[in-house]
């Protein structure tokens, strides 16, 4: 079984589509097995974000994470960074597919919902930053 991380992004929580979205990732199969709120600082989305720190992006990016709760969750499945990164669509919701979660559902590239792993090798990093090895789940990196 792979594990991969999600985040619902402050627009998700601002929005009211918690719900709609976890029921989309399970509805194609995926078990969650660690979910909980948290406020991002920003030492923690700059470790997040780190593959973009040179992008002139990288500022929003921190910002929009921090600026209210996310919910970071970890699902299990078969191919699931596949099948999370398929269901949530292209980063852009305007070339998004019809049926994804940004291309029903997102507002813009800025504001676009959701956040996932785009590896087996990031999910394992990306996990140990959200959820110490004191929580109750074992990290798939042991």
């Amino acid at each position: 079984m792979q594990r991969t991380l999600v985040l619902l992004k402050p627009d998700a929580l601002e929005r009211g589509l918690m719900g709609e979205i976890i029921s989309r990732l399970e509805g194609r199969g995926l078990k969650i097995v660690a979910m909980k709120m948290i406020w991002v600082d920003e030492a923690l989305a700059k470790r997040l974000y780190a593959a973009h720190e040179d992008k002139p992006f990288f500022r929003g990016l921190v910002d929009f994470i921090t600026s209210r709760p996310i919910i970071a969750a970890v699902f299990e499945g078969e191919d699931v960074v596949a099948v999370v990164r398929n269901a949530m669509g292209e980063t852009d919701p305007a070339l998004a597919a019809p049926g994804t979660i940004r291309g029903d559902l997102a507002q813009d590239i800025e504001r676009n919902l959701i956040h996932g792993s785009d590896s087996e090798e990031t999910a394992a990093r990306e996990i140990e930053l959200f959820f110490s090895k004191a929580e109750n789940f074992k990290h798939t990196t042991e």
